[in-house]
């Protein structure tokens, strides 16, 4: 069963997100504070974190930003901010989801099982590695290289990066991108995708090539 490493110091809401998770069969690992929780991360085997904002010690952002130097394990932000500006920052900076305070359990649950999803499909297929030009891509640990240089990827960013290798040439609307990544219905995401499309741009072009184009009117391919 996945292990869901559960970062949150209100007890209350933690003992409510540990007694669900478990009785739907997940193991959880349990941390207080972001110092705690980064200590456990670096030492246990961890599938998803959930992960509060306003943290004694290291706050929620610092811990996301750290991992985010070498891991792609799917996190999940918990937090009591609702705002556009707050929840783009942070997926922006390596978060694969955002649940906003006061949340429904089953909400929470679902969206988890999307996560484990992404990184169970990412992570299979008949080889464990992709190769696409100079880009090199390892299933079974979810490195990226680029002319052996490794490249640091969102859960998002790595998830589009996954469909765009499996299709190469293939035009991809925005619909397309975000139903096949966040695996819900498409609704006036735009901002949302050219954001992702334009950090992971950004992220590949390290020997100034350009391998996702934009076609006008219609969405984005990899060449």
């Amino acid at each position: 069963m996945p292990t869901v490493l559960i970062i949150e110091d209100d007890t209350a809401i933690h003992s409510l997100i540990k007694e669900a998770l478990e009785l739907h069969g997940f193991h959880t690992q349990s941390a207080y504070s972001g110092t705690e929780g980064k200590l456990l991360f670096e030492h246990q085997q961890v599938d998803l974190v959930l992960l509060d904002l306003m943290l004694p010690g290291m706050e929620g952002d610092e811990f996301l930003e750290q991992i985010r130097l070498n891991s792609t394990t799917p996190v999940i932000v918990i937090s009591a901010k609702n705002d556009q500006h707050s929840k783009l920052e942070l997926l922006t900076s390596g978060a694969d989801d955002y649940i906003t305070k006061p949340f429904d359990v089953k909400e929470l649950l679902a969206r988890i099982h999307i996560q484990l999803r992404h990184a169970a499909k990412a992570s299979s297929g008949h080889s464990n590695e992709i190769h696409y030009k100079n880009i090199s891509v390892n299933l079974d640990t979810r490195e990226v290289k680029i002319n052996d240089r490794a490249v640091h990827l969102t859960g998002r960013e790595y998830a589009i990066l996954l469909l765009f290798l499996e299709h190469p040439q293939k035009v991809f609307s925005r619909a397309n991108i975000y139903e096949s990544v966040w695996n819900e219905p498409f609704f006036d995401s735009d901002k949302t995708i050219n954001m992702h499309i334009s950090n992971l741009r950004n992220k590949l072009n390290l020997d100034d090539t350009n391998y996702i184009k934009t076609v006008w009117g219609i969405g984005f391919k990899f060449d």
